[in-house]
């Protein structure tokens, strides 16, 4: 899973180089979140202005670095068996540098070296300035490297990530969270929030309109808590979407606690921000939301959901769930489910707790069992599935415009795109390219794609 294709350094610099040997050619393996990736973009940005090439193909490098995510046990469980099989290509290249960097770097710090004897820097995601000189001391030295103090202030708003070719591009607004949510490690791994410039936000909807994407998503873990001197997160949409106006925009992630009337009023206003909300709920017990920390109740959280069906009601929603948190009972599973029915969300990502050190919730009792916490895991999928087909049937018969992301991975005949309330259609190609927006009609659907054809425009 990687990020980059491998970009010549004259094409960032304007100056002309030859092309990098092997031990000077990054890959990137990246886990987890869309934070991650965006992550990833910005780490070959600083990579790339050092003279290093990024490839796409892990056998040319010279410097491989896994970016992780500590979000739950089984991610971190992902990336040690990933360490395990780059053994082999160290046992080739003895030079082979290999890194570990993001969240569970953070989290886990020198630890990380005990692990695995295959790991020769660690970086946090504040330190990321820091890789070039810790590499260049590596090889003059042997000695290995670690960066893992978190910031107050970095942004990497001077940045210029590297993307990876496409028409959707990842944009960090913020960095860190205030939240505190007792299951969470990101305060722990990402540290407090901060925000970018409006003005450096918008200069880079710009460019990215001018290097040829036409979607954009805004990311922070908490999107709504941005600020910029007055402006507050409606205040950076309105003025993204003005600049822009051809702009596909979404954004990620929204806390239920600080979403505002003025923040959907926004969203409703400008066509070309997308009419799609990621509202967490993790779950549908007062008492359980107390439990974690999520500074909200249900009756405030329907609110927010009435709000959004009143001023937006074609408005897509999905949120997240998190099944078996401690203490558990069958009545508080039974309350998910009704909010589930009650909302009828479009999709949701759902997962079983798993307990993090450092996490308020670490020292409560995880008293759930694990075959317990599957039966209502599946539960809550299966449930949502019936919901996600039962809406996406709703849609037959109906026309929605599309953006065209690429070509359909399943067939090279056929192409994906997304409508605007981020539903994944199908159609065939007939001529169509990436980043065109196109009209389809909806002739068939499943629990996760509908299936069309263009209409006349």
């Amino acid at each position: 899973m990687t990020t980059s294709n491998y970009i010549p350094i004259e094409s960032l610099t304007g100056k002309t180089f030859s092309e990098p040997a092997n031990e000077n050619k990054l890959y990137i393996e990246t886990y987890g979140c869309q934070m991650n990736f965006a992550d990833t973009e910005i780490v070959n940005g600083i990579m790339a202005k050092n003279g290093y090439g990024i490839t796409e193909k892990i056998e040319d490098s010279g410097i491989i670095l896994i970016n992780t995510c500590s979000i739950r046990e089984n991610a971190e469980a992902k990336v040690l068996q990933r360490l395990t099989e780059l053994k082999k290509y160290k046992r080739k290249n003895p030079s082979l540098i290999i890194g570990i960097i993001g969240c569970m770097a953070e989290r886990l710090k020198r630890d990380m070296f005990d692990k695995t004897k295959t790991v020769d820097l660690i970086l946090g995601p504040d330190e990321y300035r820091k890789l070039p000189a810790l590499i260049d001391n590596l090889v003059e030295t042997g000695e290995k490297g670690i960066a893992v103090r978190l910031s107050k202030v970095e942004t990497y708003e001077d940045i210029m990530p590297v993307r990876k070719e496409g028409i959707s591009a990842w944009l960090s607004i913020m960095r860190g969270c205030d939240k505190f949510c007792t299951f969470c490690v990101v305060p722990y791994t990402r540290g407090r929030e901060r925000s970018r410039s409006l003005e450096g936000i918008v200069a880079e909807v710009r460019q990215l309109w001018k290097d040829g994407f036409r979607e954009v998503t805004l990311l922070g873990q908490n999107v709504n808590s941005y600020r910029s001197n007055k402006d507050d997160f409606a205040d950076l949409l309105d003025s993204c979407a003005l600049a822009v106006p051809e702009m596909r925009i979404r954004f990620t992630t929204s806390h239920p606690q600080d979403i505002s009337i003025k923040l959907i009023e926004t969203i409703a206003k400008h066509e070309n921000l997308c009419k799609y909300i990621h509202l967490p709920v993790q779950s549908g017990s007062d008492r359980i939301l107390d439990l974690m920390g999520r500074s909200y109740n249900i009756e405030h959280y329907m609110k927010i959901i009435e709000n959004i069906r009143k001023i937006i009601p074609n408005a897509s929603i999905s949120t997240d769930i998190i099944s078996g948190f401690c203490s558990e009972t069958e009545c508080d599973h039974r309350m998910t489910l009704d909010i589930l029915q009650e909302v009828r969300y479009d999709g949701a990502y759902m997962f079983k707790y798993s307990p993090r050190e450092k996490t308020k919730a670490w020292q409560m009792n995880d008293d759930v069992d694990e075959e317990l916490k599957t039966k209502r895991l599946m539960e809550i999928i299966e449930l949502q599935n019936k919901i996600s087909l039962e809406k996406n049937t709703g849609m037959i018969g109906k026309s929605y415009e599309i953006l065209i992301e690429g070509r359909s991975k399943k067939s090279p005949d056929m192409l994906t795109g997304r409508t605007d309330g981020n539903k994944k259609v199908i159609i065939p190609k007939n001529g169509f390219k990436q980043g065109q927006k196109i009209k389809v009609k909806i002739n068939n659907v499943n629990s996760a794609t509908l299936f069309g054809e263009a209409v006349e425009q």
